[in-house]
């Protein structure tokens, strides 16, 4: 293996000093198998429920009448997260659109959105007009408020309580971290803010804005009160095969109106082809429990391995895990990028390429971003980024197998100790 990673820019240093944290992460690491298991049964229980057969995968073409395996694969959805109804489509552009249908489809002029938990992503705040932009939420007369976290990263319950209203009509939920050091909230967690929220207003509709999260848990927010959920299939669902999309899966109330902002009133789920994508959809979601224990992995060894070299990690080495991203505190701009070059370095498509910070759509700074995926921007694979502003953070997730996060976490590392970014301790 020395040989190999040796072939792959990795020096004998950096390959032993990783070995020693991997050695110190078995037990942890069956733990994850085991939540894995539970979840792969969970998903082949909901294929066989509803008798996928080779005739979902056909494609379909126009309005997409009578698509076989469309609404199929929806029913698996829901039964995979104990819904009543999802909507699955190619047409959902990715993450940050899927967010955006669920908003504004269940959410009319006048009608407040409350945030229990601080900022949302950099990308939403387009969408709710935080940031001015035509056609947010915030121009057809939606008015958002937030309540920020406690400084221990918990709810603030009490300020919570002050902020629900007559015209609170959604409240949403950001269960991953975003571009923040703050704590990812397990499902427990999601599912007491969501019971203390419904009993100050039972009719509130709570959303989940589940990305990174999917798979990682036995349980799903959708298990513990939430109306929506909503997630990428380039990121943990997809499995790495899926080549665009996004799903919804809730009550039917919510996911009606759903389809018809996706699609147009009257029209709902009953159009949109799914092309070619029907079997990608639906093996990449039967992998996507194994796929995410891999990713896990990886980021539970790049939580070990930067915590031990002094960093400040969020969640750190030996914290219970609610999403696949691992935040790293780098401190310089300097670190930022050369982690970002190993990444890409390390990745199977465009390894040659070096990434540079960009004002990326969205985004109120320059961010880098590494990812050398078969599917562009696809996040459950091999991927970092980060703003490049103080803290200097960088956010990795995915890889489509352990051994490959694996890879991709030593190689950033070798970038850094390279440029004397960084020292190695003894190992």
């Amino acid at each position: 293996m020395e040989y190999m990673y040796g072939m792959l820019g990795i020096s004998p240093e950096v390959e032993a000093f990783g070995e020693k944290i991997v050695q110190d992460l078995k037990e942890r690491f069956a733990k994850i198998d085991q939540v894995a298991e539970y979840n792969q049964a969970k998903v082949l229980v909901a294929m066989q429920k509803h008798r996928v057969s080779a005739e979902c995968f056909a494609g379909s073409t126009g309005y997409g009448y009578n698509d076989q395996g469309r609404e199929v694969l929806e029913e698996v959805y829901a039964a995979c997260f104990h819904t009543e109804a999802a909507l699955v489509r190619p047409q959902i552009t990715c993450g940050t659109h899927a967010l955006a249908v669920a908003l504004s489809a269940n959410l009319l002029p006048g009608d407040e959105l409350l945030s229990p938990v601080g900022k949302p992503y950099d990308t939403l705040e387009s969408v709710i007009g935080i940031r001015k932009s035509p056609c947010s939420l915030a121009e057809y007369g939606v008015q958002y408020r937030q309540v920020d976290l406690l400084p221990d990263g918990s709810f603030d319950y009490d300020n919570i309580a002050k902020a629900i209203n007559e015209k609170t009509k959604l409240i949403t939920i950001q269960r991953s971290k975003g571009y923040q050091m703050r704590p990812t909230f397990s499902v427990e967690k999601i599912g007491q803010l969501i019971a203390f929220v419904k009993k100050i207003k039972p009719d509130v509709i709570c959303m989940v804005d589940n990305c990174y999260g999917e798979f990682v848990e036995m349980q799903e927010p959708s298990d513990v009160g939430a109306d929506m959920i909503v997630g990428s299939l380039i990121k943990n669902p997809g499995g790495g095969l899926a080549p665009i999309g996004g799903y919804i899966c809730g009550t039917k109330a919510c996911i009606d109106r759903c389809a018809y902002r996706l699609s147009a009133p009257g029209l709902g789920q009953e159009v949109g082809a799914s092309l070619d994508v029907m079997r990608a959809f639906y093996q990449g979601f039967f992998l996507a429990p194994t796929v995410v224990a891999g990713a896990l992995k990886g980021a539970i060894f790049a939580a070990n391995l930067f915590e031990r070299l002094g960093f400040a990690v969020i969640p750190n080495g030996t914290e219970s895990r609610h999403d696949i991203i691992q935040a790293v505190e780098l401190g310089t701009p300097e670190r930022l990028i050369a982690f970002c070059e190993g990444i890409q370095a390390a990745a199977p498509v465009d390894s040659y390429v070096k990434p540079e910070p960009y004002a990326m759509p969205g985004y109120n700074c320059d961010v880098i971003m590494a990812a050398g995926a078969f599917v562009q921007g696809s996040s459950i694979e091999l991927s970092a980024d980060g703003p490049l502003r103080a803290p200097y953070s960088v956010y990795f997730q995915g890889g489509l197998t352990w051994y490959h996060a694996k890879v991709g976490i030593l190689r950033a590392l070798q970038e850094m100790y390279a440029k004397g970014l960084v020292s190695l301790p003894n190992v």
